[in-house]
């Protein structure tokens, strides 16, 4: 039985319905925890958060949110302006229904994060460990980091995480791009100063592994060497 969705859930009509169709029939045919990204609780992704916060009222939203349960643990640790984004109606729905009451204390958004319209200058912290991998032409990667500086603060933090060289070349049937820190880095442009890089090896629950890369960027309104500034870690 499909749950209501949550009053403070935003559906935006501006979705490509080939995605969302694809997306929509993932997580209709498999369990949370029947997946490849599965993971039970991202500490990595927490270690950054964590560093990157003066207080749990700042303003975080985790793109590709989709079952993850790092809006779980972000609730546990006080975290009070969540919010989740996703294409996949169904997967917002059953992380809405696994929450129970505390959904409500969550802002919800089902939508395309290269279309979608968002606070400008809203964000303190942007996480994604399940989408900008996905885009494979230039101009989807193109309209992800127009998005990221138009809704992202000055001084916020990007914590960014996509297969890595060694990842797979395709995840849910779909072609992924692969990336090194270098790579990365270049996408985003010189006005992302690198605080940190780790390569991450995760365990599937099928038994296999999956190389991901994890980049934590500041915003910054003067451009940054990547090397020369920045600490990276391998």
């Amino acid at each position: 039985m499909e749950l209501a969705m949550t009053p403070n859930t935003i559906t935006s009509s501006s979705i490509n319905s080939d995605i969302e169709n694809h997306w929509e029939t993932v997580y209709q045919k498999n369990a949370p925890d029947a997946v490849s990204w599965y993971c039970p609780h991202l500490e990595t992704s927490l270690r950054f958060i964590e560093q990157a916060t003066q207080g749990q009222d700042l303003s975080i939203i985790d793109v590709g949110g989709g079952q993850s349960t790092l809006v779980d643990d972000l609730l546990a640790r006080g975290y009070q302006n969540v919010s989740v984004l996703d294409i996949s109606k169904t997967a917002i729905n059953r992380t809405q229904g696994r929450l129970s009451e505390a959904a409500s204390k969550v802002k919800w958004f089902v939508a395309d994060i290269t279309q979608v319209i968002l606070p400008e200058n809203y964000y303190d912290i942007w996480h994604d460990r399940a989408v900008f991998h996905f885009l494979t032409t230039p101009e989807e990667r193109a309209a992800y980091v127009k998005q990221v500086n138009l809704v992202t603060k000055l001084g916020g933090h990007v914590i960014l995480s996509t297969f890595g060289l060694q990842g797979p070349e395709k995840c849910s049937g779909l072609e992924v791009v692969r990336y090194d820190v270098e790579s990365l880095c270049e996408q985003f442009g010189e006005q992302f100063q690198l605080i940190e890089s780790v390569t991450e090896i995760h365990q599937t629950p099928f038994g296999t592994t999956q190389q991901f890369l994890y980049c934590h960027f500041k915003v910054s309104l003067s451009p940054h060497s990547l090397f020369c500034t920045n600490i990276i870690s391998q």
